[in-house]
């Protein structure tokens, strides 16, 4: 459902058009006594807190974020609009439930409710693109990103092996750098079971190998691709730290800014981490770089949409577009830069400022700008999602830590229960 077609059928269609009541505050003024906003605990999210008073006053409004953790957030903002309750009228957004609430017209195209004046194509193109369907950005992202390939060059020069630019490259060098007798390794990857951790990190092999997730319109979960990257995920597992079959992200990138690990493929975010001299002991020493071909880069982004079911009135729309546009704004993140958070930078014009580049080496920025144009959603972008990655996820967890040896036949049962999970939803 458009922003056009939705103000047709109402009675607020005589209202002042909504270019207009964008640019005119007072028409809108104390229309809206609380703006209710689903959140998550994230430093784009809590870092507004200080800056909620001046929102508030230029709307006579209060903004009110509930703040939940992932799984919680995702189930209360999908029970208010699947439910037609409406209670909020931002909600949180990510890749995953994107699918679902654009097919269902719970979310507005965001260029249609937020003012042109917030510079919406500032935003980096691979945040942009995840937020997309169909070519239509439908959030604003504050975080996200694609993958980049961070190593230790210190560890690359004392054996003399370049910066790996090909799949085939990356393999050999973690196989010489491999050291378990010094407890330095390799390779570090997700291994725990889940859509978004095992099958995130997963997913660029399985790409890479050709795989696609449908073939005639069936579930391809157990092609010759999908054995080939989970044998070689296996293979590469052999040179990384003990426990690797459960890893976390968490865990991966600990082990590598512990000093453990010589090459880890992660999300971009997690480059400032390794330059955070009161938690890293590889500060100076790691190198950035994309994926090495042909791994694609697993595009993610989290940020905010406006709610068809939680804002129906004009002046609804005008505020809520306002606060998406304010809270992702290129003033909100050079304030956040400025308070010395590197992490949730979405906007182009960002990454290119002094600020951030006096909290990030040149060559992470650099290897940001070239792995954009490369990222995008790998995951299938479809509302059974959620359920299939986990169940694959499941799986591979199985083979990773042994407890499974055939992959083919594991694979099959995937693909069997995928097939079952996407007849359900349409």
């Amino acid at each position: 459902m458009t922003l056009k077609g939705f103000m047709a059928g109402t009675a607020c269609a005589a209202l002042l058009p909504l270019a207009a009541m964008a640019q005119d505050t007072a028409a809108c003024m104390g229309k809206l006594p609380e703006l209710n906003v689903i959140g998550q605990g994230m430093p784009a999210v809590t870092a507004l807190d200080a800056h909620l008073a001046e929102f508030n006053k230029k709307w006579g409004t209060e903004v009110k974020i509930t703040l939940l953790g992932e799984n919680e957030r995702r189930a209360k903002a999908r029970l208010d609009v699947s439910t037609g309750a409406g209670s909020y009228q931002v909600i949180y957004m990510d890749e995953a439930n994107l699918a679902e609430y654009v097919n269902a017209g719970w979310v507005y195209p965001l260029a249609d409710v937020v003012p042109a004046d917030y510079d919406l194509k500032d935003f980096r193109v691979d945040l942009a693109n995840v937020a997309s369907s169909g070519g239509v950005q439908y959030f604003a992202p504050f975080v996200g990103g694609g993958d980049i390939m961070m190593y230790r060059k210190d560890l690359l020069e004392a054996k003399g092996i370049a910066p790996p630019k090909t799949l085939d490259e990356m393999v050999a060098a973690i196989k010489a750098l491999n050291d378990p007798a010094n407890k330095v390794y390799g390779w570090s990857a997700r291994g725990q079971r889940g859509s978004g951790m095992n099958v995130w990190r997963w997913t660029p092999f399985f790409r890479a190998m050709g795989g696609e997730w449908l073939k005639d319109g069936a579930p391809a979960f157990a092609s010759e691709a999908a054995v080939k990257a989970t044998d070689l995920y296996i293979d590469l597992m052999h040179s990384a730290p003990p426990g690797v079959g459960t890893f976390n992200w968490s865990d991966s990138v600990e082990a590598f800014r512990g000093g453990q690990v010589a090459i880890l493929i992660e999300s971009d975010v997690f480059g400032p981490w390794m330059e955070d001299a009161s938690k890293s002991q590889v500060v100076g020493k790691v190198g950035y770089a994309p994926p090495p071909e042909p791994l694609p880069s697993a595009g993610w982004a989290h940020g905010w949409a406006i709610s068809t079911v939680g804002a129906k009135d004009d002046c609804a729309k005008v505020i809520a577009g306002d606060f998406v546009g304010w809270a992702t704004s290129k003033e909100m993140e050079q304030q956040r830069l400025a308070a010395g958070i590197a992490s949730d930078i979405a906007r182009i014009s960002s990454l290119q400022s002094e600020a951030y580049k006096k909290a990030v080496p040149q060559e992470y920025i650099d290897a940001l700008l070239a792995t954009g144009p490369r990222t995008n959603l790998l995951i299938m972008a479809n509302p059974a999602w959620p359920e299939i990655g986990d169940t694959l996820g499941l799986a591979l967890e199985e083979l990773f830590t042994g407890t499974r040896s055939d992959i083919q036949a594991s694979l099959d049962e995937v693909s069997f229960a995928a097939e079952d999970a996407l007849a359900r939803v349409k």
